[in-house]
């Protein structure tokens, strides 16, 4: 006897879920159509990724969503409907949490809910970016299109998110290895050689001085200094928390030599590839910048930039006029705009306009990751190089002393 999970349509037109047990699929439909239903979907039910469950605690990854998108759109595209395609997925899903929010959307969507609606209920595993992208594709009766559209723009997100992981990876490791051995050399080294210093009253060097200091305080008060340490990191974050400080927090980002370009230019891409994303699917702009504003409420920069020109563009404003008086965006940004206004293509100038931010950011990694070991090994190599030194010149003095 197996257990199966149906979807079924009583007499009245009512619709109904539930589980039965019989020896195959096919007693179950008859056990079920005895019972005066019609049988509008059943499957064996069992565990989520029972034979491949992710050892990852079930989190639904960029990639994850990616591959559910385009796997949805090429069965649709085989003729397979919802629901079963839905089912389908559920069943060979790898991962334990999608696994199981497919077949809530398998059982929403046979109910006769839209599959907009049924996401909706996920907001934990699709953002209203996803929502509304579904919901467009279905009012247009082009689901199966914008499901790429989609997987093209997860994939877009994964793959920068990726290339930023793998350029500073191996900086992190070393630079965490580095700290280990400096904090190594200041607790357990140094104290031993200050003890040897303090017997002899030698006259000590400036930097011998300044590193026997340093390693006291942070051997007599380390416990006091973690907690100085972890207040100023929690004062902090409750600043960044409000609207003033995050604010803040966003501009000093932006205006960091180097890097701060590099963040700004991640933020320009992100935005331009959600707008010829939402663009292309038929999203509308005021609702393309609600979306916008919404997603971008850890940057209050261009969230306040994105409300202030939702208002313009509500009042009658040309989309250029309106992000060009914002003074956020870049003069580039503006111009390919106003001339996608113009040339009535204005989400293929986004798309445009994307892929070069999109140059920029793998050009910076690049050169990041051709530059960043090089520095560490010369700025970590002088820090302990300055430690050793401040050790050995007393030692020198000491045997200097001892010669004579």
């Amino acid at each position: 006897m197996g257990r199966y999970s149906y979807t079924a349509q009583g007499s009245r037109g009512q619709i109904t879920s539930g589980t039965v047990q019989a020896e195959d699929e096919e007693s179950a439909v008859e056990s079920l159509r005895d019972r005066g239903l019609l049988v509008l979907a059943i499957s064996p039910e069992k565990a989520c990724g029972l034979f491949n469950i992710k050892k990852s605690g079930g989190k639904v990854s960029g990639r994850d969503l990616a591959f559910f998108g385009e796997q949805l759109s090429t069965l649709l595209a085989g003729g397979l409907p919802l629901v079963r395609a839905l089912s389908l997925l559920s069943e060979h899903s790898e991962n334990k949490q999608l696994c199981q929010v497919l077949s809530s959307l398998a059982g929403d969507v046979s109910a006769g809910r839209a599959l907009h609606e049924a996401l909706r209920k996920h907001p934990a595993v699709f953002d209203e970016i996803w929502v509304s992208l579904v919901q467009a594709g279905e009012i247009s009766g082009q689901l199966q299109a914008v499901l790429r559209q989609i997987t093209a723009y997860n994939e877009s997100r994964e793959n920068i998110r990726s290339k930023i992981i793998t350029a500073v990876s191996y900086p992190a490791v070393l630079m965490t290895i580095s700290l280990g051995v400096v904090v190594y050399f200041v607790t357990y080294i140094v104290p031993v050689f200050a003890e040897v210093f303090s017997d002899f009253n030698l006259q000590l060097p400036f930097i011998t001085m300044a590193i026997l200091a340093v390693s006291h305080v942070v051997v007599k008060y380390y416990l006091p200094v973690l907690v100085l340490l972890s207040g100023g990191a929690l004062v902090l974050r409750s600043w960044i928390a409000t609207a003033p400080g995050g604010l803040m927090w966003n501009r000093i980002q932006f205006g960091i030599p180097v890097l701060g370009g590099f963040l700004r230019n991640m933020q320009l891409e992100r935005l331009l590839t959600t707008m010829a994303t939402l663009m292309r699917s038929g999203v509308s702009i005021l609702r393309l910048l609600a979306l916008l504003e919404a997603s971008f409420k850890k940057n209050l920069v261009f969230k306040n930039a994105l409300k202030q020109a939702t208002e313009e563009i509500a009042a009658g404003a040309a989309i250029s006029k309106a992000f060009k008086k914002t003074g956020a965006f870049p003069s580039l940004v503006t111009e390919m705009i106003r001339m996608g206004e113009e040339s009535g293509s204005l989400s293929d100038s986004m798309a445009v306009l994307s892929r070069s931010y999109q140059d920029q950011i793998d050009q910076f990694l690049r050169r990041f990751s051709a530059m960043i070991d090089p520095v560490l090994i010369l700025g970590i190599g002088g820090v302990i190089t300055v430690i050793v030194m401040s050790i050995f010149i007393p030692i020198f003095q000491l045997s200097q002393i001892g010669a004579n």
